[in-house]
């Protein structure tokens, strides 16, 4: 029965009832133990081995008692939607649960309209092929065309669930190195400043009043100064909020938009060398943090700086 199970079914979520929670429901449970959704409570509820208790199927309401074994089974599922493409993708880090990607610049993260191939999800669900997974492509995050760096994959829907909400609560640790025209004033500081779409450029966003809240946390690693007095500098940056091309509209608002980038960089003035050195926005998310939502580890992953943005730093410091 377990073999047939395995095929079907993920490795269950499992909860064992303690004292306190005698007579309690299986919801409620669950929900205060696993931070199980009552979105997935609702699907897996469904089969015949989705949820049980001692290995008996209950419903939601369920009572249960001290020491009760809870399990919770989801569906294998896969991403039929996605062709499989042999595209080498850097994997981080990837166990049962998650995967983390150094995805490169000029990679999309997943196919959208008119653009359904050689995208990373392309390849990442040709890895899972290989392996012999059967896996639905769910990305936690996401990062611009343009930009390099760390990406999170769920690999079932209650670790996307969860990666979501810890993303929510501001508990999922995302930093990115930046390289831009002029240099902040002050070195570090923040950026509150809402987004929304412009009006005239739906695709463009820009800082309105009457956006969605947006917070940038930055600070000055490295200025350079070119021959010719142009001034450049090296930016960390955290992001506080996680909207479209926040951290792009964020450095242009201040007056130093980044090298490279097509849609945001300066009007005028862009340093031919500098552009031609980078050859892409001048954007890497290097540092992914968060706490596993199975394992309970609080873990941190880093991306070193990507050749193109090694070039870029040659090229200023020169």
């Amino acid at each position: 029965m377990s073999e047939s199970l395995d095929r079907l079914y993920y490795k269950p979520l499992e909860a064992v009832v303690s004292a306190a929670e005698h007579g309690k429901t299986v919801r409620s449970v669950l929900e205060r133990q696993l931070g199980v959704s009552r979105k997935l409570l609702s699907q897996v509820k469904l089969t015949e081995h989705g949820l049980t208790v001692n290995e008996k199927r209950v419903y939601t309401t369920a009572p249960v008692s001290e020491g009760d074994v809870i399990r919770v089974r989801m569906l294998r599922e896969e991403s039929d939607d996605i062709l499989p493409q042999p595209i080498p993708i850097e994997v981080v880090f990837e166990d049962e649960h998650l995967l983390i990607v150094n995805k490169p610049a000029g990679m999309i993260v997943h196919p959208t309209h008119g653009h359904y191939t050689d995208t990373m999800a392309n390849g990442v669900v040709y890895h899972w092929r290989r392996q012999g997974e059967r896996v639905r492509f769910r990305p936690v995050h996401r990062l611009d065309e343009e930009t390099s760096g760390l990406v999170a994959v769920a690999k079932t829907s209650y670790v996307h669930q969860q990666l979501s909400e810890q993303m929510q609560a501001s508990e999922v640790l995302k930093l990115y190195r930046a390289y831009v025209y002029g240099a902040p004033d002050p070195a570090a500081g923040t950026v509150d400043a809402p987004i929304d779409r412009d009006p005239d450029r739906p695709h463009v966003r820009i800082v309105t009043p009457a956006g969605y809240p947006s917070v940038t946390h930055y600070e000055t690693a490295k200025r350079f100064v070119s021959a010719d007095g142009e001034l450049a500098a090296a930016v960390r940056l955290k992001l506080e909020t996680g909207r479209t091309h926040q951290i792009r509209v964020h450095m242009r608002h201040i007056g130093c938009p980044l090298i490279g980038d097509k849609m945001y960089g300066p009007e005028e003035g862009a340093v031919a060398a500098w552009e031609e050195a980078a050859g892409r926005q001048a954007l890497h998310a290097e540092t992914l943090g968060f706490t596993h939502p199975i394992t309970r580890e609080r873990m941190e992953w880093h991306a070193p700086l990507p050749p193109e943005l090694v070039r870029l730093e040659g090229a200023l410091s020169s």
